[in-house]
């Protein structure tokens, strides 16, 4: 199950949250569910940011992991039969 799809599971707890009055009309007029679509969207943003602030974390590992690949090549790269 994916990130998002498991931060959906579990107890929900009432919030207030401003949105545009024209998407809020559309939305009701389309019948969609908003509680479940402003769930989706605050899971969707978490997990993107979750990402982005992995990267940030992991950059210079990342980096450096590259570099040595430049300098030395895949490190088994002798075991690729392709």
């Amino acid at each position: 199950m994916g990130t998002v799809q498991s931060a959906l599971r579990g107890t929900r707890r009432a919030t207030n949250i401003s949105i545009s009055a024209r998407l809020l009309d559309e939305a009701r007029l389309l019948q969609v569910n908003i509680s479940r679509a402003a769930e989706q969207g605050v899971a969707q943003a978490t997990a993107e940011r979750r990402a982005q602030l992995w990267l940030e974390e992991n950059q210079a590992a990342l980096e450096s992991s590259n570099e040595y690949a430049e300098r030395n090549g895949l490190p088994l790269a002798r075991y690729r039969s392709f």
